[in-house]
């Protein structure tokens, strides 16, 4: 019961749709309409620049570290923690509160990982500044970073440091972020990907 407690709260908390309300307080959009369609951070800066694009940034990561924060604080449950992290990374990404349309789930993710294990986090961090660093392309960013946090909770896992129920959580999310970016990594491949910052050009049909 707590677990599936956990699940719808860690779902509504992840549908909150930051990147849509600050667009729309911001500028009056909505950055659907814009660059790749998606909610999140890097979507916001192409079409909003950088202040609105911090402030979703930071919200998303709030939206996965409150329900692994209730999940372990309050219940203590670590099933509790996995499935609340899935559940606001689905959220985030098919988000009830703006008809299913949200974003790739990265900086919700982090936020997760963050809470859930520190040293992942850091991790992830660390290779996504390496990667931005060196090609600035956002999409291959979360793709290497988001694939280097999981491959830390497993060591974790292993090592004995975490419960091995946290690996649902790390895979479950991985591959979600991995196969939102198939789109992302066929444009890398063509050379056709646009670097961070660019691509904000209103969407065809505004859709």
């Amino acid at each position: 019961m707590i677990a599936a407690l956990l699940v719808l709260i860690g779902y509504l908390i992840g549908s909150i749709p930051f990147g849509v309300l600050v667009g729309r307080i911001y500028r009056g959009v909505d950055v659907r309409d814009y660059g790749s369609g998606k909610t999140g951070f890097t979507n916001t800066l192409r079409s909003l620049g950088w202040g609105a694009a911090l402030i979703v940034i930071t919200a998303d990561i709030a939206k996965g570290a409150v329900p692994v924060l209730i999940g372990r604080f309050v219940f203590d449950d670590p099933w509790a923690v996995a499935l609340g992290g899935v559940a606001a990374v689905a959220g985030h990404m098919f988000p009830i509160f703006a008809r299913f349309r949200g974003g790739r789930g990265a900086a919700t993710a982090f936020g997760a990982f963050a809470v859930i294990a520190p040293i992942a986090g850091l991790v992830l961090i660390v290779c996504a500044a390496i990667a931005l660093a060196a090609t600035r392309y956002a999409s291959l960013t979360t793709i290497t970073a988001t694939a280097a946090g999981c491959a830390s909770v497993v060591a974790l896992v292993v090592a004995g440091w975490l419960p091995v129920h946290y690996l649902l959580f790390a895979f479950a999310v991985t591959a979600s972020i991995e196969l939102g970016h198939i789109g992302n990594i066929r444009r890398l491949i063509n050379g056709v990907e646009p670097k961070l910052g660019q691509g904000g050009a209103p969407r065809a049909g505004g859709a």
